[in-house]
């Protein structure tokens, strides 16, 4: 389920979108969604960007050709102009969730909120874990001083405030999207350090690592080749749990408004406004029913990997 939804908000552009997939026009066949196309190019009168919501347009491109639309013909900026009463307003044939207080639609803003968290958790997960796993390996096999230097850099730099850290900055600089990624990467790789670092301290003593050493092998080939895969097992265990946490934070910032830049596409922003707007329930449900089913979904892809790696766990 979590690889179906992941594989169904990458392409989000073709899902939703106020933009045609495909237009024919006199023989000719242009993608909108791909590429900008002017309104001359459909028998319009001026040389701007079409719009494809624009009646006139429409009926132009109507008059001597077709369209295929994707099945939400709204972006996540989109806004729906021909609403019946005032925004948000609810669930209707042309918007299944609702808009929101903005007259935006709840379903387009979803698909594409989905996946800037998907992908921001991803990557922050790959990042963080990558440092972690490099620091904890350093640290467990040449231990001394080595260990004791980083187990107090840690405790000091674990020690920080990040969220008010976070607030100052946001009240400087306009959070992005790779800055915020950044700014949670700096204090997310602590989170593998002690793992790895207890399993690379046993693997250490072990047999063949200490027969490796007395044939000369280098410390990074030892490292990478015999110490790094027992530790990794342990490790992979924690995986889900944390890209589950990196989710969690992203959502968490959005809701407080430290997140990403107004107007972008975003879950917490969503339950913001769902806060904002009890009047309009579809709003909150829709976002916590998302965050709810996806942190669900990590947290079992996670016991499901912890019991797969389990030596003590017998499968009948």
């Amino acid at each position: 389920i979590m690889a179906v939804l992941m594989l169904a908000t990458l392409p989000a552009e073709f899902i939703a979108n106020d933009r045609p997939l495909l237009v024919h026009f006199q023989g000719d066949y242009y993608v909108p969604v791909l590429k900008d196309y002017p309104e001359t190019a459909f028998g319009g009168d001026f040389a701007t960007t079409a719009d494809y919501r624009d009646p006139y347009v429409r009926d132009l491109i109507r008059a001597d050709g077709w369209t295929i639309w994707p099945l939400i013909p709204f972006s996540y900026r989109t806004v729906a102009l021909d609403l019946g009463q005032p925004a948000p307003s609810p669930p209707s044939p042309d918007n299944w969730l609702g808009t929101d207080d903005q007259a935006r639609d709840v379903f387009a803003r979803l698909i594409y909120g989905l996946r800037i968290s998907i992908l921001f958790g991803v990557v922050l997960t790959a990042l963080s874990s990558s440092i972690g796993i490099a620091a904890g390996l350093v640290q467990g096999y040449f231990g001394g001083l080595t260990d004791l230097l980083g187990q107090r850099l840690i405790e000091i730099w674990s020690g920080l405030p990040v969220l008010y850290l976070l607030i100052i900055l946001a009240s400087i600089v306009t959070p992005t999207f790779w800055l915020l990624l950044f700014l949670l990467l700096l204090f997310s790789w602590m989170g593998l350090v002690g793992v790895v670092r207890a399993e690379v301290l046993r693997a250490r003593n072990f047999e063949y690592v200490k027969a490796a050493r007395a044939l000369g092998m280098s410390n990074a080939r030892i490292m990478t080749r015999h110490v790094l895969p027992n530790a990794m097992v342990s490790t992979l265990t924690f995986l889900p749990f944390t890209l589950a946490g990196s989710v969690t934070i992203l959502t968490s910032l959005d809701f407080l408004g430290f997140g990403l830049p107004p107007g972008s596409p975003s879950i917490g922003e969503l339950l913001n406004q769902g806060k904002n707007n009890l009047q309009a329930p579809w709003l909150g449900f829709t976002g916590f029913l998302a965050l709810a089913v996806r942190l669900s979904l990590l947290v079992f892809i996670g016991e499901a990997v912890r019991d797969a790696f389990d030596p003590r766990k017998v499968f009948r």
